[in-house]
């Protein structure tokens, strides 16, 4: 087979396509545990369950986007210089995550999760533990990837274009996931750690196969790019398939619906989240064969900024979930509720993104320019 079928990516990549779609998703998972803390009837409580599902593909796709994006980028150089690596996330990754941080334990320090800091030691640890706010839990496993770059570059030598060592290192990384996940369910999912081993939804091994799988994708992409364009119909009736399958689980938890029963850490959610992820591959490769530049361009400016809108969402849906009594609307009309706010919180993530990056560049322009 020849190594490319067509090009995976001209303006904008898979991995572009991915960013965008989750954080535009993923916006949507605070705003509805705000709805839903708002007595809703059973049958809103359905209704926002199926909504969650939906949408619970989050994490894996952005962890997939980006080990697919660092890998093409470092592969395209020829090299992968860790020293580069770091130097260009820490201020793309680690300095927002930082100044979020912050914003959140000082500015806004209801959005505590588990329990609340009260002394140096524990504004410390929460600080690190993403227990900030309800998203930041995310930063602290995605961020080891960053740091643990140099592993999958490693894979993605060894893998090269051998499609036999690919399939290899994901039949391995699928077994070795869902021994992780026996584990996980048995232990932690409502077992007898549930309360003291809850840091493990945020260690890096939790996702470790989405991270192997979108180095594969890179590596084989004369393969991947094949299969989900042409086989996007079978991967559609998986993603049915998975979807029913993820509400079912929830369903039999009863009332109320408990976002806490909808994990990552299950087989029905990680074939969920593969289906997704593989769809939007598909959706992207459908773009580049049509050459839709406006499509690409948008998508690849809006990936740009992703993570950033991703870190302040929560700050501006507190914002327009107090300021415009959100509470008292979600009420009446719990589903309109979730689409105004969604879309509100939304367009303030990224334009807020767009202009502290334009600040914070011109700033550090004024600030470090040297003298001819």
């Amino acid at each position: 087979m020849k190594q490319y079928q067509f090009k995976s990516y001209q303006t904008a990549d898979i991995g572009d396509y991915l960013k965008v779609f989750a954080c535009t998703a993923v916006m949507s998972q605070p705003i509805m545990s705000l709805i839903m803390g708002v007595q809703q009837p059973t049958n809103v409580q359905d209704i926002f369950g199926v909504f969650y599902n939906l949408v619970k593909y989050t994490a894996p796709a952005f962890i997939f986007g980006i080990l697919y994006t660092t890998i093409r980028t470092n592969d395209e150089q020829g090299s992968f210089s860790y020293r580069k690596h770091m130097r260009a996330n820490w201020s793309n990754l680690f300095v927002p995550t930082i100044w979020w941080t912050l914003i959140y334990l000082l500015g806004m320090p209801w959005l505590q999760q588990v329990n609340q800091y009260h002394n140096f030691g524990s504004f410390c640890w929460h600080f690190i533990n993403g227990n900030a706010a309800p998203h930041l839990w995310y930063n602290t496993m995605m961020l080891q990837f960053i740091i643990l770059m140099p592993i999958f570059w490693a894979i993605s030598r060894f893998v090269g274009n051998n499609l036999t060592r690919g399939i290899w290192v994901a039949v391995i990384t699928f077994v070795f996931y869902f021994t992780w996940l026996g584990f996980y369910d048995y232990y932690v999912f409502h077992g007898i750690h549930e309360h003291d081993w809850y840091l493990l939804d945020r260690v890096f091994i939790s996702f470790f196969i989405y991270g192997v799988y979108g180095v594969l994708a890179w590596q084989l992409r004369g393969y991947y790019n094949k299969i989900v364009s042409k086989l996007w119909w079978l991967i559609g009736i998986a993603f049915v398939a998975c979807f029913i399958w993820t509400n079912y689980e929830l369903q039999q938890f009863g009332h109320p619906v408990n976002f806490n029963n909808t994990p990552y850490y299950k087989p029905s959610m990680t074939l969920y989240c593969l289906a997704v992820i593989a769809l939007v591959s598909a959706i992207c490769l459908h773009q580049v064969k049509k050459n839709s530049q406006t499509s690409l361009k948008v998508f690849h400016f809006l990936a740009t900024y992703a993570y950033r809108a991703y870190l302040s969402n929560v700050f501006w849906n507190q914002l327009v979930w107090r300021g415009l009594n959100m509470q008292y609307h979600a009420t009446y009309h719990p589903v309109l509720t979730l689409f105004e706010t969604w879309l509100l919180t939304w367009i303030l993530s990224f334009i807020s993104a767009y202009c502290l990056h334009i600040w914070w560049s011109k700033t550090k322009s004024f600030l470090f320019k040297k003298d001819v």
